[in-house]
Parts: structure tokens; C-alpha cells; sequence
């Protein structure tokens, strides 16, 4: 996956709501602070998530190779 950039926050992650705050979750209990991003639009047009483009997990730049490891664990 390409990295897209915001600032200084990094997507590591894209997907629907409860897979989102899954991997959210993962990343804060191994020590990564993540935030989500389009979370009221996904939830507005649920079931249809991807049509908005899904749920963005985002980390600080500084933190990116070890979040990406963490979410490829993950998917594993």
C-alpha cells in the first residue's frame, strides 16, 4: 500500500468501522498512538462503507514501520 500522508500523521490502515477500531486498538495496546479518520461518514452510509471510501487508521510519521508491522501481524 502506497503510505498517504496528512500532515504528520500516516494511514496505515484502511477498512470498514469495526475492523478500523480493531487495528486502532492493537496499535495503542503495542505503544502507537492512532487516531480514526471519515468515521461519521462511514457510519452515515453503512452498509455501504467503501462508497465513502472506509475507515483511515492514522499514525504519527514517527511511528509508521513499527504501526505497519503491528497491522501486518494483524493480517497474518
Amino acid at each position: 500500500m502506497e503510505a498517504t500522508s496528512y500532515g504528520s500523521l500516516v494511514e496505515v490502515y484502511r477498512g470498514n468501522l469495526w475492523e478500523a477500531e480493531l487495528i486502532k486498538g492493537l496499535l495503542e495496546s503495542a505503544g502507537v498512538s492512532a487516531m480514526l479518520k471519515d468515521e461519521t461518514l462511514s457510519a452515515v452510509t453503512s452498509p455501504y462503507a467503501n462508497i465513502g471510501g472506509g475507515i483511515v487508521v492514522l499514525v504519527n510519521k514517527e511511528e509508521e514501520v513499527y504501526a505497519r508491522k503491528v497491522v501486518e501481524r494483524r493480517q497474518a
